[in-house]
């Protein structure tokens, strides 16, 4: 089924939503597009676009920043369907043809974030960046691709909640055969629904939850950044707490195990948790010790050079060597003086 008549309760007409953006015939192969993918891929480049716009103000080398990215881009699509495999390998043990098809859904967004910051990491520690100012970078960039990557699963009908009797309860026949399926195994879960009725467009929540939380980071960059770090960790503060609670409306979870625990429900109450303490302690030593903001990129010299001035004096050694090039500089220049006239 490529597409569906999607209801809101607020609304007395339904509207056609396809999960097919295009089909064509390339060389004698069928190529479908999904809407699923071109959406999350328009929320990367809107990513990518403000994680270069702030490389630059910051004077990052353009070089490093598209290592990142790549470094970046491969460690989050593998870490993503990895993270979801892992979850829900009681299906994918019986289809293991299906797991590299990640255009039919199936990336676990807490696996992605993982993925491509273990890649970042790596790449970072090679590059000699600053990791942890590219942390505040990247959790502006991921709540963007966040917020807009979700509404690749309106397109799909996926990644909803239970029942709801609110005005924007959702309703469609891709909901409907989802939860008749599902129905008994949600039952058991301790979830009871209502196939027939509108239900929470999850999608929804996050997406504006990961909007709205962006505007909170643009300006405490703007207003009131502090120290290196300051930025992620007020990202994985406000997502923990968005997706802790979000995540409970929801009625695909993953489970951990045979248990009732939702996998991201539980991740996004440790991190927040862990998030929190790490922002008031270190927002106190910032007090306690305030320090300039340092650059991302480092170089080479620039250790040599602060060794060497340590107190703010060059050693004899050194101090003969320049006056011996300014002397050098003086003679060339007079012989060429010499030489016009």
């Amino acid at each position: 089924m490529d597409s569906t008549t999607v209801y809101f309760s607020f609304l007395e007409k339904g509207f056609e939503v396809d999960s097919v953006l295009a089909q064509f015939n390339l060389f004698g192969t069928d190529i479908t597009i999904r809407w699923y993918g071109a959406i999350i891929a328009f929320g990367f480049l809107l990513a990518v676009l403000w994680g270069g716009r702030m490389a630059y103000k910051w004077k990052m080398n353009l070089d490093k920043m598209i290592d990142i990215l790549i470094a970046g881009t491969f460690g989050g699509i593998f870490g993503a369907r990895l993270y979801y495999v892992i979850f829900r390998w009681e299906y994918y043990a019986d289809h293991l043809d299906e797991i590299f098809k990640i255009w039919n859904g199936g990336l676990a967004i807490y696996g992605g974030i993982i993925g491509a910051l273990l890649a970042a990491y790596i790449t970072c520690k090679f590059n000699k960046l600053n990791f942890y100012n590219l942390l505040d970078c990247a959790g502006m960039s991921l709540l963007i691709g966040q917020g807009i990557g979700r509404w690749g699963n309106f397109a799909n009908q996926e990644a909803f909640g239970s029942n709801t009797d609110m005005p924007w309860g959702m309703i469609s026949e891709k909901t409907t055969i989802y939860l008749v399926d599902h129905k008994d195994e949600l039952a058991e879960l301790g979830v009871t629904v209502d196939p027939y009725s509108p239900v929470h467009p999850t999608f929804l929540y996050e997406s504006l939850w990961c909007l709205g939380s962006f505007l909170v980071l643009l300006f405490i960059y703007k207003k009131c950044r502090r120290f290196s770090g300051q930025l992620f960790l007020t990202y994985g503060l406000l997502y923990g707490t968005g997706r802790a609670i979000i995540e409970g409306f929801r009625t695909d979870s993953l489970y951990i195990g045979s248990t009732s625990l939702r996998v991201s429900q539980v991740l996004s109450i440790v991190v927040a948790a862990i998030f929190l303490v790490m922002l008031i302690t270190l927002t106190l030593k910032y007090k306690k010790n305030p320090k300039p903001i340092e650059g991302v990129d480092f170089f080479p010299e620039e250790p040599k050079k602060e060794k060497k001035n340590k107190k703010g004096k060059a050693s004899n050694a050194d101090l003969k060597t320049l006056a011996q090039k300014r002397e050098e500089k003086m003679l060339k220049a007079e012989d060429t003086s010499e030489k016009n006239l």
